[in-house]
């Protein structure tokens, strides 16, 4: 059938045709496995050889990345097969490791995560306040919804049907995704008093988010959010990976 001049092909067509982007993908020095490269971790060496986390990717020269958890990546430390692996990156053996590097990465990620959603707040895409969300999400405005990780279950609940309810999705039992920073983190960070629950009022928003979440994520051996914010296949595949 042929489509009428003048109106366009669906959306499901139109996204078909599309050619698609490729993820970059990088390669962990521990592990050998190959992962897309928002959830990897990029070490960079000083001058003095100095080892130190690279969370913005934005350090020059040669860089090694990390895919391993935070507990993986302290026990190849402790065993001399982070130095090791460093080295053969690197192409030198003249390298000083901080006894604390697992406590940098972890810390340097976090930074990432926080001042990203300083950004957010400060051009209007971070929506703030329990009412405020609810007539949002309800609204269909809320592309993305955060609960701090000591947030209560029923707070939790309520949002999370209003989020559904707004995207039309009631009954699919999706939720908004659950950060690996408590509230008072959040509230010294975006200097607001009692952070517990944060939407994101856009995509493309959401999606820089998602970014400096998942690599935090996956560095602490989480469970990865998917970027619409619901729990990753994987972690769907363990609850019933």
């Amino acid at each position: 059938m042929r489509t009428p001049p003048n109106e366009r092909l669906t959306s499901d067509i139109a996204e078909a045709r599309r050619p698609r982007k490729t993820e970059p993908e990088r390669r962990c020095i521990l592990s050998g496995e190959t992962a897309p490269r928002e959830t990897l971790v990029r070490l960079v060496a000083s001058p003095a050889g100095l080892v130190l986390p690279d969370a913005q990717e934005k350090a020059p020269g040669r860089g090694a990345w990390i895919g391993v958890s935070r507990d993986e990546f302290a026990e190849a430390q402790a065993k001399g097969r982070l130095k090791g692996a460093l080295s053969r990156a690197f192409k030198t053996g003249d390298l000083e490791l901080a006894g604390n590097l697992p406590e940098l990465v972890e810390n340097a990620l976090t930074r990432v995560l926080l001042d990203r959603l300083g950004l957010e707040m400060r051009v209007g895409s971070l929506i703030l306040g329990t009412q405020r969300i609810a007539e949002a999400a309800r609204g269909g405005a809320v592309a993305l919804l955060l609960h701090a990780s000591d947030a209560s279950e029923d707070g939790r609940k309520k949002l999370d049907q209003a989020w559904r309810v707004g995207r039309e999705l009631e009954g699919s039992g999706e939720r908004g995704v659950e950060l690996p920073l408590d509230r008072d983190a959040l509230s010294v960070a975006l200097g607001r008093d009692n952070v517990v629950h944060l939407a994101l009022a856009d995509e493309a928003a959401a999606a820089r988010v998602m970014k400096a979440l998942t690599r935090l994520t996956h560095y602490l051996g989480h469970d990865l959010p998917a970027a619409d914010g619901r729990v990753s296949a994987r972690a769907d595949d363990e609850l019933n990976d």
